[in-house]
């Protein structure tokens, strides 16, 4: 019972959440009693607010002040007793949910307030779920597929149609994402079962709000939702620490670790600290070589990716809560919104590739109302350095990237049928119309509808002689799963949106060390060792989808490298960049990064050209390898290597000859025998955006991709199976499944629809065919430069490493680098 109050008093809502806020020392914020208000008036809306400003509470406070208003008294509220269901907050992450919950269930027991809160996600206990079967709580933290598969359950339904308001946490993480759509076909689902259902989010760092919105409460919702914005400009120091010497030729990675005596002093000056690094090879590597160093920092130091075993995170979890860790060196599985009020500061190795996840990764620290987030940014290349200038640029001006969104992904679609016709059945046209309802599906056609029909149906025109394809029946006029054997495995298998193809890591006698994806361990031969959760371990055996490892001494042979490491360079920062070459090539350097460049840039001006943001360079040089093209689109590495493939296609269309490539975020190079016809190329359109498509699918073996790529919606769309806990198939029996539905599709049925989704997420994802036309039709409009220096510019050195990287050993490669730089900087200091 609230302190206020007693027995016999009435409430005041207000008062007791004031209170709440005087009990810790502050006050609401303006956002806050903002979104309180508009949620009591009956809305739905959109809090964007930066990292650490208590966004949780604004959003949360609007269903208890709800509650209480329609319960003053306090006389009959029985804890034993507790309401029904109120309130489903939907996060991301299940490592979110517990520090989630913890702050939602802080402000229930601050007010005594009789809620019950749960979590439900992939670990909560099987006794827990049970009865939660029976009755749900007042209020549940889950996860979008936690709460897909409660809708498998008819029994759910009506006290999920008593529902007042679902929260979804993060939202900018799920958005533009298939667990996104998902999320979006559940609360339309959601919105059905409860008309007056209010639909709140809550996001930071995120460009494209109006989309995010819709999105998240449906297009015909959009008029009378809101966007609040909470206290976006949090007080951010961003600054660098700057290597004791830039040199002029660098090359990626050539930095790194050996700034790690100026990162031990930084961390040396925090209480506690995070180091992001942006693949986990980096973390592997860093949390070595910083534990080398100070070797009485054990214990002291951990390491925290999403492949570890989720009994270590927690560790480290608790750890940066309780102030115990000096410092953990982590990626992106500490992103989101984890509380950790004792960290202090953000160490970010190498660029982060985009301002809005700079300024995420920044608010990771002083995550509190009114503190300070203050980042340190390492570079692993000169020119990072500009990249960090551009991306405060960007901050500065509240230029951040968008989230570009996913239009009707048939994979998700079909499984949502089959949730669907689990949980109760349906009637054809009334869930269509509940599906368009959805920003995801809103163009869905017939043709399209009736596709997802008759593939859960009968498997498409393909797979009709199959049983096992036949999942749905139509029954009475309504479409229903009948058979235990495919709502078993379709409850299995919802998770499958966020798979990977992974294999758990296991010592042979002990416990697991977490999970690797199974491209790296097929070229990892047995005996050879490599570094995974901070040990050197060297491979065993394999058996089937577990790798046994032992400890090791020596050296690494491999550092696993995961497939999600390459982060592309953003739109717009890959905009600020140019920005920023041009305001040096007109002799302006503003600030302490490009101050620092300016020796490299001048020499760079000085051997060929500092590009323009209208230029294209292309530099042509001679060396001992061949004649090597040199080009400067800026538009990212995934859109470089498309280009590069591409450009050397049309070239040899024109003269017969073969090219070598490597790339980077700034460029390409092709490198060939022979040279090039250059001028003729780009007299016949060499840079032109038409017949791109085309020219991929000629120059790039986009089939075997597509191939590849078809298993992620082979078993979203429940054509084949993972298995069973403990039962799991090897990836390879997957694989081999899925190429055979992908043959016998392109052959009997070329027109599938899963067939040409597979086709545009290869060209999207994998190969950015849309930012490589951005990248020609901005270049048609440019002015090209070509220039034919001596030697190798800075801005082509660290291109032409990555092509050596390719067929040189690590220690090879080192002196000849080595050797490479000396006689640039001779030639350089001569002139």
């Amino acid at each position: 019972m609230p302190a206020s109050a007693s027995k016999t008093e009435r409430i005041q809502p207000r008062a007791l959440v004031d209170r709440f806020f005087e009990v810790r020392d502050s006050k609401p914020f303006l956002f806050q009693r903002s979104t309180w208000k508009t949620y009591l008036d009956g809305k739905s809306g959109l809090v964007h607010s930066a990292t650490g400003t208590g966004k949780t509470l604004a959003v949360w406070m609007g269903p208890l002040l709800q509650w209480m208003k329609a319960n003053k008294d306090p006389g009959k509220w029985n804890p034993k007793r507790p309401p029904g269901l109120q309130v489903l907050w939907v996060t991301p992450l299940k490592a979110l949910a517990g520090d989630t919950t913890a702050a939602m269930q802080a402000a229930i027991d601050e007010m005594n307030l009789p809620w019950d809160l749960q979590g439900r996600t992939g670990d909560t206990k099987a006794s827990l779920k049970a009865r939660q079967m029976k009755r749900l709580p007042t209020a549940m933290v889950t996860t979008p597929e936690s709460l897909t598969l409660m809708l498998t359950h008819e029994r759910l339904q009506p006290q999920l149609s008593e529902l007042k308001a679902v929260i979804v946490d993060e939202w900018h993480e799920l958005l533009g994402t298939k667990r996104g759509v998902q999320t979006e076909l559940a609360l339309a689902r959601l919105r059905r079962l409860s008309p007056t259902l209010q639909t709140w989010g809550v996001s930071a760092t995120l460009g494209n709000l109006d989309e995010a919105l819709e999105s998240l409460v449906g297009p015909a919702n959009t008029d009378d939702a809101v966007i609040i914005h909470g206290k976006s400009k949090k007080k951010t120091k961003l600054y660098s620490i700057l290597p004791p010497v830039i040199e002029r030729f660098p090359w990626s990675g050539h930095i790194g670790t050996r700034m790690i005596p100026e990162v031990a002093k930084e961390v040396e000056q925090a209480s506690s600290s995070l180091i992001f690094a942006n693949t986990r090879s980096q973390t592997e590597i860093w949390y070595q070589k910083l534990l080398a160093h100070r070797p009485d920092w054990a214990g002291q130091i951990a390491l925290h990716h999403g492949s570890l075993d989720t009994s270590v995170r927690q560790w480290v979890e608790n750890g940066l809560r309780e102030g115990s860790l000096k410092t953990v060196v982590c990626t992106s599985s500490l992103d989101l919104g984890v509380d950790f009020t004792a960290v202090d500061l953000v160490i970010q190795i190498g660029s982060p590739k985009g301002a809005a996840r700079l300024l995420q990764r920044a608010g990771r620290s002083g995550h509190q109302p009114g503190a300070i987030s203050r980042l340190a940014f390492v570079p692993t290349n000169a020119f990072e350095l500009i990249e960090l200038a551009a991306a405060q640029d960007s901050i500065r001006d509240g230029k951040l990237e968008s989230r570009p969104l996913i239009k009707s992904p048939m994979d998700v679609l079909t499984q949502h049928l089959v949730t669907i016709a689990i949980g109760g059945g349906f009637e054809s046209s009334e869930l269509l119309a509940e599906v368009r309802q959805t920003r995801a599906f809103e163009s869905l056609s017939e043709q399209q509808w009736q596709f997802a029909i008759d593939f859960v149906v009968r498997g498409g025109s393909t797979l009709d002689a199959y049983p096992e394809f036949k999942r749905v029946e139509l029954v009475d006029g309504r479409y229903v799963v009948t058979q235990k054997r495919v709502m078993s495995n379709h409850r299995m298998n919802i998770g499958t949106i966020v798979s990977d193809a992974s294999m758990r890591v296991k010592f042979l006698k002990g416990g697991t060390l977490g999970t690797v994806e199974e491209s790296f361990l097929s070229k990892v031969s047995i005996g050879d060792k490599f570094l995974f959760a901070g040990r050197l371990v060297e491979l065993v055996r394999i058996d089937n989808s577990e790798a046994y490892v032992k400890r090791a001494k020596g050296a690494p042979d491999a550092v696993p490298r995961w497939m999600g490491g390459r982060l592309p360079l953003s739109s717009e920062l890959a905009q600020g960049l140019r920005t920023k070459l041009q305001q040096a090539a007109e002799g302006d350097y503003v600030g302490p990064e490009m101050k620092r460049m300016r020796p490299l840039l001048q020499l760079q001006a000085k051997w060929s050209h500092v590009p323009a943001a209208n230029e294209l360079l292309i530099e042509s040089i001679r060396t001992r390898d061949g004649y090597q093209l040199f080009f400067y689109p800026f538009a990212g590495r995934l859109a470089h290597e498309g280009l590069s493939a591409v450009l050397a296609h049309r070239m040899s269309r024109i003269e017969k000859i073969s090219f070598s490539f490597a790339c980077n975020d700034y460029g390409f190079v092709l490198t060939s025998p022979k040279p090039a016809p250059l001028q003729q190329a780009l007299d016949a359109g060499l840079l032109s955006p038409d017949r791109l498509v085309a020219d991929i699918g000629e120059s790039l073996n986009a089939t075997e991709m597509s191939r590849r790529g078809f298993r992620a919606i082979a078993r979203i769309a429940g054509l084949i199976h993972g298995g069973y806990p403990g039962r799991q198939k090897p990836n390879k029996h997957l694989q081999a499944s899925s190429n055979l539905f992908f043959e016998v599709f392109r052959e009997y049925d070329p027109d599938n629809l899963l067939l040409h989704q597979c086709n545009e997420e290869v060209l999207e994802n994998q190969l950015n065919a849309s930012r490589m036309e951005d990248a020609l039709r901005r270049i048609e409009g440019s002015q090209v430069v070509i220039r034919e220096p001596e030697k190798v510019t800075p801005m082509g050195f660290g291109l032409l490493v990555d092509r050596l990287r390719e067929r040189l050993s690590s220690e090879t490669l080192a002196e000849r680098i080595a050797r490479m730089q000396a006689q640039l900087e001779k030639a350089a200091t001569a002139k």
